[in-house]
């Protein structure tokens, strides 16, 4: 198993982690649900933090609040990507906090909302900066 993510890579990770949220919505699994659609986001983003050249480390993607750091401050804050789009990382991550971690789950709703955020999240990062890098 190689360590070195390439953006395709890890856009081909998010493209499955989001149909993955999608199957397990229909099942009924909404905390599994919820915690696929912020992994599909959370490669995206490092994805996306990559084609762009941003000024990151080796170390991007081992913590999440770094990875969701960077990713404002280098792709949202002064653009390339809207404020809608980086609100859509950390509500991501609120999500799936309470799927994983909270001892309730999250209702059927909000995760259809989370992962309906995905797929929008990583269509986003796919045409706003995966492709213009082609």
């Amino acid at each position: 198993m190689s360590n070195v993510f390439t953006p395709e890579a890890l856009m081909g990770k998010a493209r499955q982690a989001c149909k993955s949220a999608r199957v397990l919505l229909n099942t009924g699994d909404v905390d599994g649900a919820c915690n696929r659609a912020y992994y599909a986001m959370f490669d995206a983003a490092r994805a996306a933090l990559l084609v762009s050249h941003a000024p990151v480390g080796p170390e991007l993607g081992k913590t999440h609040s770094g990875l969701i750091a960077a990713f404002s401050l280098h792709l949202v804050k002064n653009g390339p990507l809207t404020k809608d789009i980086g609100r859509l990382l950390n509500r991501g991550e609120e999500v799936r906090l309470v799927a994983d971690y909270n001892g309730d789950s999250v209702t059927p709703s909000d995760a259809e909302s989370q992962v309906a955020d995905a797929e929008r999240f990583v269509a986003a990062i796919e045409t706003e900066l995966i492709h213009a890098a082609r």
